[in-house]
């Protein structure tokens, strides 16, 4: 697996962290474990699937669908329901 640049992954990771915090009152280590842990997540480190495309609030979202149904590939934004 080819990483994703770590300016890159720092920039998602404190931009999700924050909305996670904000969302679910999450503590910023609490939410970076459950972020860091994700399947979206490692999406995200995988160079391949150039996830840097969305946005934190997509990535965010991606994130929440995971949490809520177990895929993050529920998302709004993967499945192409939001142009």
């Amino acid at each position: 697996m080819t990483r994703t640049p770590s300016v890159i992954m720092d920039y998602y990771n404190k931009a999700v962290v924050e909305l996670i915090c904000k969302k679910y009152g999450f503590s910023p280590f609490e939410a970076f474990k459950a972020f860091a842990l994700s399947e979206i997540h490692i999406m995200l480190s995988d160079k391949r699937y150039e996830m840097w495309d969305f946005g934190a609030p997509a990535i965010f979202d991606m994130w929440e669908a995971e949490r809520i149904t177990g895929n993050p590939r529920n998302s709004l934004y993967l499945r192409g329901d939001i142009s």
